[in-house]
């Protein structure tokens, strides 16, 4: 594919979204910034959201998972509707209530300082690192396709990849991506649907040929040690929902955007639905791209295997370019939103700044791209497995400490010993990665992301040793 078709197609996209930037982000308080002043239309931030779920890491490793994994990743998606169903009708209606900008303001509210310190802190970790994932993907198929012929650095390539994302995030925060979001995933949908379109013709197939394949198994019951076994993918779902989504500032600061509660919970319910045929749209692309490497003996697996058959002109330009949209489309709606999310939060957690300090705040937003490009860059050194794997994995280390505090805090009425909260948040992830490393050695199997519900409950438990007999929260 030539390198000029896709500077081309880059350079419209990104001006398109900095021109949305210029006509949403003329009233940059902070206020706006954080919340959109709460005018986002529900069914707007419903459709953005599934680009910010889905991101660049759906859009490769999804599909480049299949041969391992056939369907069962769907599994998984079951479970997310149920975690969403708590979101709407447990955290929603919590959030509103307290008014929150930043949801961990729940956590002072119910336990103290340093509990509330704590959780800010995992979600930073936690979103930086998933943020780092996802973007290290479209700034490696940039290398691969574009840069490595123009001998650009890949560090090069990093700092443009984060560069475009501030350019139209600085000034209108959340009341930009909103509608940022809304367009990336449109494009998004649009190139893997007319992909799968072309291939189907291509193959000459048929529509059953995109669910009744080798790869297709979607149920599995047999062995519950087998990391693909129903029940263990369903509640990992469920837990990675609530986490990810539910106690994730970056996918609440969009729904608190929302004019109101119902509001809010019309687009959760609704973007949960559409998540599920989204997700399996992208199973089927993953099966129709090996049978096609099967037929034309490409090699390429996993994350490598859709930008293989993308650029290698066979299909065609237009799948090409179609690939290079969706990638960033998918790449951008969850880094944007991450990026913005990550400066409300330690603006509002760390820094309580107000509405009108936005020199302040543009200079966290800045500090946040260079700490995104030195992630990346370190990231980019240790890689070694399917991205979607590793991005599960970190965040069942990461957020198991919000779920642990998030479901003490909700399903009990203790108080406790704050100052100690931040060395069980620490000792959790630690014992969860010792028991991970040994657990096919002492137990005979080994975990797979449903060690997210073992990291909260480890943080549960040790949550009850901190307990003050004597008192009881009254909230």
């Amino acid at each position: 594919m030539q390198n000029t078709y896709i500077i081309i197609t880059i350079i419209s996209y990104f001006s398109i979204l900095v021109l949305i930037s210029f006509f949403t982000g003329k009233h940059d308080d902070n206020k706006t910034f954080f919340l959109g002043n709460k005018q986002s239309p529900w069914f707007v931030v419903a459709f953005g959201m599934i680009g910010t779920s889905l991101s660049g890491v759906t859009f490769i490793s999804v599909p480049g998972w299949v041969d391992s994994t056939q369907f069962s990743y769907m599994q998984m998606v079951l479970g997310y509707l149920f975690g969403y169903l708590v979101i709407a009708t447990v955290l929603m209606p919590l959030y509103y209530r307290l008014n929150l900008t930043s949801i961990y303001g729940y956590l002072e509210q119910r336990f103290g300082f340093w509990s509330y310190k704590t959780g800010a802190f995992f979600f930073l970790l936690s979103r930086t690192i998933g943020a780092a994932f996802r973007l290290y993907l479209v700034a490696m198929v940039l290398q691969l396709i574009v840069f490595d012929a123009w001998h650009v650095p890949f560090f090069v390539t990093v700092i443009i990849t984060i560069l475009l994302i501030w350019l139209y995030t600085f000034k209108g925060g959340i009341k930009t991506i909103i509608w940022t979001d809304t367009l990336q995933t449109l494009f998004m949908l649009l190139a893997v649907i007319m992909t799968v379109i072309l291939i189907v013709n291509h193959m000459d197939l048929t529509v059953k040929d995109l669910y009744d394949n080798e790869y297709s198994q979607i149920f599995f019951f047999e062995d519950w040690r087998d990391p693909k076994y129903f029940f263990r993918q369903f509640l990992a779902g469920a837990f990675m929902a609530i986490v990810m989504t539910g106690l994730d500032q970056d996918m609440m600061q969009k729904n608190l955007s929302c004019k109101n509660l119902k509001a809010a919970q019309k687009n959760m319910f609704w973007f949960s639905i559409i998540l599920v045929f989204v997700n399996f749209v992208f199973l089927a692309l993953g099966a129709l791209l090996y049978q096609y490497a099967n037929l034309k003996g490409i090699t390429a697996t996993g994350d490598n295997l859709y930008p293989m058959i993308a650029i290698n002109g066979e299909l065609g330009i237009v799948v090409g370019l179609l690939f290079i949209l969706g990638l960033i489309a998918a790449a951008y709606s969850s880094a944007d939103s991450a990026l913005t999310a990550l400066t409300t939060s330690f603006s509002i957690d760390f820094l309580k700044l107000n509405e009108h300090q936005v020199k302040l705040r543009q200079l966290v937003h800045f500090g946040f791209s260079v700490l995104l490009i030195i992630v990346i860059l370190v990231f980019k050194a240790i890689n070694d497995q399917s991205i979607i794997s590793m991005l599960f994995t970190v965040a069942s280390y990461t957020y198991g400490p919000l779920l642990g505090l998030y479901a003490f805090g909700l399903f009990t009425k203790w108080q406790i010993k704050d100052g100690y909260v931040p060395i069980v948040a620490i000792l959790a992830p630690l014992i969860c990665y010792i028991l991970n490393i040994n657990s096919e050695q002492w137990f005979g199997f080994k975990f797979g992301f449903e060690l997210l519900i073992v990291n909260g409950l480890f943080t549960f438990f040790g949550l009850l040793l901190l307990i003050k007999l004597e008192t009881k929260f009254s909230g």
